[in-house]
C-alpha cells in the first residue's frame, strides 16, 4: 500500500478502507493479491488503509509479507514492532493502546478451510513507545525473557500464543498478523472478549474469524503482515 503526499492512494488488495477522513502520509509494501481470501473467498479483514508498519521477527527468521518460514523457526513468541512512519499521526498516538492478533485462514488446509479461521494469538493493551516510536508487544522473546521495551505483560494475553503447526499434507498455510486500534480512540486499558474457542474464533460458523471478533470489540485494523508455513510432509 502506498499513500502519496498528493492524497492519492493505492490500497492493499483484499481490504476495504475503514476511515475516509484520516489521511496518512506513509509507504508500506504491497502484499500479494489474494492475501486475505481463502479458496471460498472468505475475507479475513475488510480493506483498510494501514497507518503503522508491522514487523514480526523470531530468533532466526523475519516475516516479510508472504515469505515462507518452516514451522520449527516460529515456535516461540515473536518480537513485534509497530513502526509509526506517519507525519500526520492518524491512528498512531503514543498514549493509545493497541491489540495484536494472529489468525490462520487455512485450517486445516487451504483446500478445505472447515476450521477457519483459527485463532493463534491475541495480545491487548499494547502501548506505542514515545521514545522510540515503536513497540515490542511480544510478551516473551525466544529466550523466555520479558522484552525490555514491552509495554504488556503475560496478563495481557487474551488468548495464549499457539505456534503455527500446519498438519501434514495440507499445503502452505497463511499466518496473518494484524494490529488493531480502538475505533473510539480511547487511551484507557481495553477489556476485550475472549473467543470461546480457537476454531472459527468462537463464532460457531465456518469462515468466522478475526473480522467478526474485532467488530464485536470495537477495533479497526491499522497494520498487517503475514507468512506462509507448511509441514515438511506433503
Amino acid at each position: 500500500m502506498e499513500v502519496n503526499t498528493n492524497g492519492s492512494t493505492k490500497q492493499w488488495p483484499g481490504f476495504s478502507r475503514q476511515r475516509s477522513s484520516q489521511q496518512v502520509q506513509a509507504t508500506a509494501p504491497i502484499p500479494p493479491k489474494g492475501l486475505l481470501q481463502t479458496k471460498e473467498h472468505t475475507v479475513v479483514i475488510d480493506d483498510f488503509l494501514p497507518s503503522l508498519a508491522l514487523s514480526v521477527a523470531w530468533a532466526k527468521k523475519t516475516a516479510n509479507l508472504g515469505n515462507t518460514i518452516k514451522p520449527k523457526h516460529v515456535q516461540d513468541r515473536p518480537t513485534v514492532r509497530l513502526h509509526d512512519d506517519t507525519s500526520s499521526g492518524g491512528w498512531s498516538t503514543s498514549n493509545m493502546t493497541y491489540v495484536l492478533t494472529l489468525t490462520d485462514p487455512d485450517a486445516p488446509s487451504r483446500e478445505d478451510p472447515k476450521w477457519a479461521e483459527m485463532c493463534h494469538w491475541i495480545v491487548a493493551n499494547v502501548s506505542l513507545s514515545r521514545k522510540t516510536h515503536s513497540v515490542l508487544p511480544s510478551i516473551v522473546d525466544a529466550g523466555g525473557m520479558l522484552g525490555r521495551e514491552a509495554k504488556g505483560t503475560l496478563d495481557d494475553e487474551v488468548v495464549e500464543w499457539k505456534p503455527p503447526g500446519p498438519p501434514p499434507k495440507t499445503g502452505k498455510h497463511r499466518y496473518v498478523f494484524l494490529a488493531f486500534a480502538p475505533r473510539n480512540g480511547t487511551t484507557s486499558p481495553l477489556n476485550l472478549s475472549k473467543p470461546s474457542e480457537r476454531k472459527h474464533w468462537g463464532t460457531g460458523k465456518k469462515g468466522g474469524g478475526v473480522r467478526e471478533w474485532a467488530e464485536e470489540n470495537g477495533l479497526i485494523p491499522v497494520g498487517a503482515n503475514f507468512i506462509y508455513s507448511e509441514n515438511a510432509k506433503q
